[in-house]
């Protein structure tokens, strides 16, 4: 059987795994990201391919990548923010001379997105986004039944929807009130203690809100409009049919999910937005080897 192999680029962690062609991911292993310079963080991705292709014994076809982003696609190189040892770094041509099979690379929201339509919340959906809402906001399309890429393979980066353009904080792209100031779990926690409460991360705030703490609760139901705000207007530019909502903050669920699909009422008036569904991912951390393997085999 034909196998795909595939890479998940992250700051925290990097995977790599084998994927069949039904989608099942038979093979995965997984190393910190280190700290150190850029040779450092290639010798973790070297070492993980390694492994992975002594798994396949010859049957892999090809190598999908998914990277934090921004990436390069037409010049196959990611800078991704949280591997800050990357900046212009040529991916693609390193992977291929360590693997000698043809790679295709994509965004780590895109992958996500594909994973999940591929083979979780999200099958068979033609014209999807898929999200990740944790220490920050991400997210990939697809239209049509495509992946959709983009001029430079950036497409899909929701976390920089501006929602609260008058008196939002200043976002780390240097823009105010992107949704990602607002929704992403650090964000969250930082609005929560402004506002007097004195725990000290996104765990902690989703206990403190499932056990009714008022002010937790205003922080996930502040976040949720702004996600609910974000969907509705890529929903309009894009005429979507399904958001898929992976990552750690979605993993509270009805704390998110039950005031996000309330407020999506609300902002989705038009009558093509009306059928628009929200639905947790299913794949967890293993969509974006799984969407990325899909990207490879096209």
């Amino acid at each position: 059987m034909a196998l795909t192999m595939a890479l998940d680029i992250g700051g925290t962690k990097i995977a790599a795994g084998l994927v069949d062609s039904d989608g099942r991911l038979v093979h995965r292993a997984q190393l910190p990201t280190p700290d150190g310079d850029a040779e450092a963080v290639w010798s973790v991705v070297e070492k993980l391919l390694g492994e992975t292709m002594q798994a396949a014994g010859g049957a892999a076809v090809g190598v999908g990548v998914a990277s934090a982003g921004p990436i390069d696609l037409p010049g196959g190189t990611v800078s991704p923010i949280n591997i800050t040892e990357w900046r212009n770094f040529p991916i693609v041509s390193r992977v291929a001379g360590v693997t000698g099979l043809p790679v295709r690379l994509g965004g780590d929201g895109l992958c996500m997105a594909l994973g999940e339509q591929w083979c979780g919340a999200g099958r068979g959906a033609q014209f999807l986004l898929g999200m990740v809402v944790s220490t920050g906001v991400g997210g990939g399309l697809v239209l049509d039944g495509a992946p959709y890429d983009g001029r430079t393979g950036n497409a899909g980066h929701v976390g920089h929807v501006v929602v609260a353009p008058d008196d939002g904080d200043l976002c780390t792209c240097g823009g105010n009130g992107c949704v990602e100031t607002i929704a992403s779990g650090p964000s969250m926690v930082r609005w929560a203690r402004r506002h007097g409460w004195d725990g000290t991360d996104a765990k902690a705030l989703g206990d403190a809100a499932t056990s009714g703490d008022d002010l937790a609760l205003k922080a996930f139901r502040r976040g949720a409009r702004a996600v609910a705000a974000m969907i509705a207007s890529v929903g309009a530019v894009c005429d979507l049919d399904l958001v898929v909502i992976g990552g750690g903050v979605a993993k509270s669920g009805a704390l998110l999910f039950d005031p996000l699909r309330a407020a999506l009422a609300d902002y989705a008036g038009l009558e093509f937005l009306r059928g628009l569904r929200v639905v947790p991912a299913e794949l967890g951390g293993d969509a974006g080897l799984v969407g990325a393997a899909a990207l490879a085999r096209g």
